[in-house]
């Protein structure tokens, strides 16, 4: 039996949790990355939203303040 009891980890364990420390630490920047893009379109479609409502809210006003178009009478074709 080699039970192996030493007080120093292997280099092996040492780069495996340098690895799982640096994956952690990637990974919730990641996430802080996600979340601030996120907020980043709610923001821009937000700001497109009001764009489009102004611009229907003028187009509405300005169809309102036109006069209303008149029927056009039907043309009959001449008889051939």
């Amino acid at each position: 039996m080699s039970a192996r009891k030493s007080a120093e980890p292997s280099p092996e364990s040492i780069a495996r949790s340098n690895r799982q420390r640096l994956a952690a630490q990637e990974g919730a920047q990641a996430m802080l990355d996600a979340e601030k893009q996120a907020v980043d379109l709610r923001k821009n479609m937000a700001r497109l939203r009001q764009l489009r409502e102004a611009r229907e809210a003028a187009d509405a006003t300005l169809q309102a303040s036109l006069p209303a178009p008149t029927p056009t009478k039907r043309k009959r074709k001449p008889p051939q």
